[in-house]
């Protein structure tokens, strides 16, 4: 790996900060479709006898033509894609794949075509880096908010990092930096909105300089809503009443409310902050336990430093020192020691309008945010759920004091409802327990728990939103692996989380290693390419869990493991639990998003395991429900291990749908409401290429889509993050 990919993979892969006492999830582990699908039998029919009349209503694009005027379709009936290392978007037979929008794009005609040789700048008017999580908005022909639009609709897309290799001409400069690189890296991140537009041909084009378009970025001023909102921990040079902040960062995974707003996560916000050495000194001792909770620890020889130096630039200016958070002023208003306290958020957008105020939720905690799941049932409370991606952290909810009214759903003042459910409620975080049930703890000083716990004094509620992770130790919630994106099964409201994978996970664990059990129960050697050596739960899995009562306020639960991840020919009593085949295998799930117009499960990977049969991919499975499995024991000689697992797979019930170029990440995707096309992210192609050969286009790992004859350069380009458009041939479905 070059210099960046080692940063930013340390930083968004390997941080570990949980050192609680509190059992691991390995440790616990162990003990539309539419109405005319669903009719016609095959595995339609099998859906239908599984989900019974509550899925009927719950898939389905607002197609209502009789069955007998449909055209047949099987879920699943396209030819599955095989794995491969070539720097190709490769999807079935009968599909095609065409790129919608790419970093570099402008959204604006006044501002100048994407050149793509590092000297590009107006970042913060054109499409971002890193493209993640994205979700559709539909508008009318009027330009109002219209959610079946098929035609004409704003993307809301993330972007999480940048690739410094490519972004500058010959790469990054050393610290301190040019302020010009530092300002292009800080545009390049937090959410493009964009329109779009259904042109003759069936497919879509980005709207250049429509009223809709926006760039969100690290400098964008933003609100906090919620308990936190002015808390003391808040309060900076910006904002000394502790009300506003600059930027979201690390934009990861997505959320939709029902009222037409986007969630956007702040993953791995900590790394983009510096301390000095000796800070420890000029902080309380709660501040010190705060910032190690966190993975921002120094001692009084050894600082940390921001992943990219942001804080160096070389003009010294308080937007750039601001990434700093030393104490360096008489009070908290005099400097930004608090700045690393303001972000970490669930942060909500009105992509409607461009002019809208952007609020951080406080209530729904902070952390290294992915997804957030909204279950919004008529007259019970409205759910959220979050994963926080890091070893050993967990799986969050937030449940709000408000009776969910599906009026609101329709409301043109979309943040103050955002205001009304998502501000007063309760955060709870997982325990789950070794026979498949699970309970939600409160994070809360009602619980006494929270309130007396020695290892941190907790101020106030702000101050447990703050510290989410620290009150979920104190509750004694399990450490899960790496929790990533969650999704709702459309069909029934089960949950489904990725769990990536967890290096630290060995059968004779030391230090901060933990030892397999019921919920994360393989501990196992991978050799990738025969040469690299990878220990732990090196292929992740994917966990789903169904409320109590169906009731999204619940506060028990049960659980399985819907699918582990694993080469094809692994272990099948100790890997390959789930009997995945050469057409099913895969590893380390990341994205998981529900089509709500097939019910299918899609899930994405970001893998660095099996990357020597193939590059990261995407792949299409039709759900069941928790408890369509047994229990299964791994047997490991000195220790067994018993989990609950889900029913396996069949070649009719998951399928690998796409893989994506070389060094990539398949994230995000979003669908038009009749299925018939979706939208998926391709996320840094051609990571792995050394800064020191950026001068040399036959020493890029990949070319990405300039080969594909998108965009400048060709078959030598530097390749790009990109949202595609995926269409079939015959115009149906997407995924039958």
């Amino acid at each position: 790996m070059n210099m960046q990919t080692d940063l930013s993979r340390a930083m968004h892969n390997e941080e570990d900060s949980n050192t609680s006492p509190n059992p691991s999830f390995d440790a616990v582990l162990s003990a539309r479709l539419s109405r005319r699908s669903l009719l016609r039998g095959g595995v339609g029919g099998a859906a239908a006898a599984l989900l019974g009349a509550a899925g009927l209503s719950a898939c389905g694009g607002g197609d209502d033509a009789p069955v007998d005027e449909a055209p047949a379709e099987t879920l699943l009936g396209f030819t599955a894609v095989a794995k491969s290392v070539a720097d190709a978007f490769t999807v079935p037979p009968g599909y095609r794949a065409d790129v919608l929008i790419a970093m570099g794009d402008p959204l604006f005609s006044s501002v100048g075509a994407f050149r793509n040789d590092g000297t590009d700048a107006d970042f913060d008017q054109r499409c971002g880096e890193w493209h993640d999580g994205m979700e559709y908005f539909g508008l009318s022909a009027t330009g109002a908010r219209d959610d079946a639009s098929n035609n004409r609709a704003l993307l809301g897309i993330n972007h999480e990092w940048v690739t410094q290799t490519f972004l500058h001409p010959n790469g990054p400069s050393a610290a301190p930096r040019p302020d010009a690189e530092v300002i292009k890296e800080m545009q390049a991140m937090g959410v493009t909105i964009v329109e779009i537009a259904k042109q003759p041909n069936g497919r879509f084009a980005y709207v250049q300089d429509s009223p809709f378009n926006r760039r969100i970025t690290t400098e964008t001023p933003i609100e906090f809503a919620g308990p936190a909102r002015g808390n003391t921990l808040l309060r900076t040079k910006y904002s000394p009443d502790g009300t506003r902040t600059r930027g979201t960062v690390n934009n990861c995974g997505t959320g939709k409310t029902p009222w037409g707003t986007l969630l956007t996560g702040e993953e791995n916000w900590a790394a983009f902050f510096a301390r000095n050495a000796g800070d420890n000194n000029q902080r309380s001792a709660n501040e010190n336990v705060a910032f190690a909770r966190y993975g921002k620890s120094v001692t009084a020889t050894a600082g940390v430093n921001h992943v990219y130096r942001w804080d160096t630039a070389q003009s010294g200016d308080e937007r750039f020192t601001r990434w700093n958070a030393s104490v360096s002023g008489a009070t908290a208003a005099d400097d930004y020691r608090n700045e690393f306290y303001c972000q970490g958020y669930v942060t909500e957008i009105d992509p409607y309008s461009a002019t809208s105020v952007i609020k951080k939720r406080t209530s729904l905690g902070r952390m290294a945010h992915e997804s957030a799941a909204v279950r919004a049932v008529a007259g019970r409370r409205l759910a959220v759920y979050m994963g926080d991606d890091a070893r050993n952290e967990y799986i969050y909810k937030f449940v709000s004091s408000q009776d969910w009214d599906p009026s609101d759903a329709n409301r043109s003042d979309r943040m103050a409802v955002g205001d009304k459910y998502l501000d007063s409620g309760t955060l709870y975080a997982a325990r789950f327990n070794d026979d498949g049930t699970g309970q939600w703890v409160e994070l809360s000083l009602d619980n006494p728990a929270v309130a007396n716990y020695a290892g941190y004094t907790f101020a106030d509620e702000g101050d447990v939103l703050i510290h989410a992770r620290i009150a979920a130790d104190a509750a004694g919630a399990t450490k899960m692996d790496r929790p990533e994106w969650g999704n709702l099964n459309p069909a029934n409201g089960e949950l489904y989380i990725t769990l990536t994978n967890n290096s630290n996970r060995r059968l004779n664990p030391t230090g901060s290693q933990l030892a397999p059990d019921a919920a994360n129960p393989r501990a196992y050697v991978d050799v990738r390419a025969g040469i690299t050596v990878q220990q732990g739960n090196v292929n992740g899995h994917i966990l789903r869990i169904r409320e109590d009562g169906g009731d999204p306020a619940a506060t028990t639960f049960t659980w399985d493991v819907y699918l582990f991840g694993a080469e094809s020919d692994a272990s099948p009593t100790l890997v390959n639990l789930s009997g995945l085949t050469d057409d099913q295998d895969f590893s380390s799930p990341d994205g998981l998003v529900f089509t709500p117009s097939t019910c299918l499960c899609w899930i994405q990977t970001d893998d660095g395991a099996m990357v020597d049969e193939s590059n990261c991919m995407m792949l299409a499975a039709i759900p069941g429900q928790v408890g369509d499995g047994g229990a299964v024991t791994l047997d490991y000689g000195a220790t067994t291990v018993t989990t609950r697992m889900g029913r396996k797979p069949t070649a009719a019930t998951l399928k690998r749908f796409l893989v994506g170029p070389k060094d990539q990440e398949i994230t995000g995707l979003a669908e038009t409401p009749d299925g018939r096309v979706i939208f998926v992210n391709v996320q840094h192609p051609g990571e792995e290429t050394a800064a020191a050969d950026v001068g040399e286009p036959s020493k890029y790992t990949s070319h990405w889509p300039g080969n594909a004859g998108y965009g400048p350069g060709g078959a030598s380009a530097r390749p790009r993050s990109a949202t595609v458009m995926i269409t079939k041939n015959d115009g149906g479905r997407i995924g039958t």
